[in-house]
């Protein structure tokens, strides 16, 4: 079964994201900040990231550039998930690395489309 790290400060949001990834037959794994993200991806590597931009300790863009530097942390496919959603913002999640970008709120079609799109399901 492939695996999916939900990146999100809000509890709230990692139990939708959680609910809607489960559905789509991954096991799910979850992180409140970029730094405990990084601490488990170091554990055992993800198929796949769900990031949040703004979060408090490592925000969404270090813990990507970080994860891309890591042994196999170019392996797991990246959906950036943020209110940021201007231009600028979603080039440079793309440059660090992102494979796709979607604006939040989301719900699971958009999800499950983007996930189609860069092949996790």
């Amino acid at each position: 079964m492939k695996t999916c790290l939900i990146v999100d400060d809000s509890r709230v949001v990692r139990k939708v994201a959680a609910r809607i990834v489960r559905d789509l037959r991954f096991e799910v794994m979850e992180a409140g900040d970029g730094a405990e993200a990084m601490r488990m991806c170091r554990e055992n590597m993800p198929d796949a990231v769900l990031l949040d931009w703004n979060m408090p300790v490592m925000n969404g863009l270090d813990f990507l550039r970080s994860l891309r530097r890591e042994e196999g942390g170019a392996r797991p496919l990246v959906v950036f998930c943020s209110i940021e959603n201007d231009a600028e913002h979603i080039n440079e999640a793309l440059r660090c690395g992102a494979d796709e970008f979607i604006m939040k709120p989301f719900d699971a079609d958009i999800l499950e489309s983007k996930f189609a799109e860069v092949g996790l399901v």
